[in-house]
């Protein structure tokens, strides 16, 4: 391998990296931005950290339908709601049962389900995301908005609440006022994301090249995987402070944002015609998914052989991405 051809990794590897670090720098600025400034912590959860934690999705899968790529728009989304329920419900459930105390959690389910069924109809029907189809999914993605916030807004207000969060790691080395240090996290978070985005997006497809995989693979994998490193540190997080309920409602949250918001808004711009492979795999497994992990629920406990099955049709989907999927052609 030529050197420029390593180079395509590096910079792929640092692009990730780059959503990783800055991710979670843009989120804890805008959350401790929106306290300082006396922004209640329903519209907090129901906006600025829901967007936050998806930036990485939207943008790579915003830049990427604006360069013409679909198959990447749409596989990084798809493939990030499947990796959200594969790794961070299925894989960590596994080591131990979820009590599912979320009492919003059904109908946050259902919003899922209604996401994951509206996008496959859509598709099915017209084999491609219009700016109508865009429409349609934004409605769902605000429905979902109004209701978290509505739901947020009934919890008791708790005086920590409004405290900002402390400086940590090399945050905490830097010597300036705290207001400042929170608009600097926020643009270096957001100049990171921005910037490692369009490293996967460009050295992502170049990899694709080079290996003879199809873009849409590269992005359902890798690059969903890259994208989805927010949630899943997140649910490792809460999983290992005991909060595990805390992951399912957020993985579940995030899938919608993931498929209404991404690509309702990436559609608003440009059409997005629909891989065969997409209507005939993907979509299938994503909703399959999407319906285990809200029976599961539903029943208010994800058990530790529910969560090795769910991880089990995740494992199952990989390797069917590249034994089965290459027979269906596009």
């Amino acid at each position: 391998m030529t050197i420029d051809g390593l180079l395509v990794y590096v910079l792929f590897a640092v692009g990730l990296a780059l959503i990783g670090f800055g991710a979670g720098w843009f989120v804890d600025a805008a959350v401790n931005i929106s306290k300082r400034y006396g922004i209640p912590k329903a519209v907090i959860g129901a906006t600025i950290v829901s967007f936050a934690t998806t930036a990485p999705e939207f943008l790579v899968s915003f830049m990427a339908a604006l360069n013409g790529q679909p198959d990447m728009a749409i596989g990084n989304a798809v493939g990030s709601t499947i990796c959200n329920i594969g790794i961070a419900i299925g894989f960590i459930v596994m080591l131990k049962t979820v009590v599912v105390d979320d009492k919003s959690f059904n109908i946050k389910a259902l919003l899922m389900l209604l996401a994951g069924g509206v996008l496959f109809l859509l598709s099915w029907i017209g084999g491609d995301i219009t700016k109508t189809d865009g429409l349609i999914l934004l409605v769902i993605f605000v429905v979902y908005i109004a209701y978290t916030y509505w739901d947020q807004k009934k919890e008791p207000k708790k005086p920590e609440d409004d405290a900002p969060a402390p400086r940590t790691g090399i945050w905490a080395k830097i010597k300036i006022k705290d207001s400042y240090l929170d608009v600097l996290m926020f643009l270096v978070g957001a100049i990171f994301v921005v910037g490692g985005s369009r490293l996967v997006v460009t050295n992502g497809t170049e990899i694709a090249t080079q290996l003879g995989i199809p873009e849409l693979i590269i992005s359902l994998t890798l690059i969903s995987i890259g994208t989805s490193l927010p949630e899943i540190i997140t649910a490792i997080t809460s999983f290992r402070k005991g909060y595990q309920d805390l992951s399912v409602g957020n993985i579940v949250g995030a899938n919608i944002l993931d498929i209404t918001m991404i690509l309702g808004v990436s559609a608003m711009f440009v059409d997005l015609p629909v891989n065969g492979q997409l209507l005939r795999y993907d979509f299938v497994v994503m909703m399959l998914l999407f319906v285990l992990v809200a029976f599961f629920g539903y029943r208010k406990k994800i058990t530790r052989w529910q969560g090795a099955l769910i991880a089990l049709v995740y494992v199952v989907y990989l390797v069917g991405l590249f034994v089965y999927v290459p027979s269906l052609g596009a």
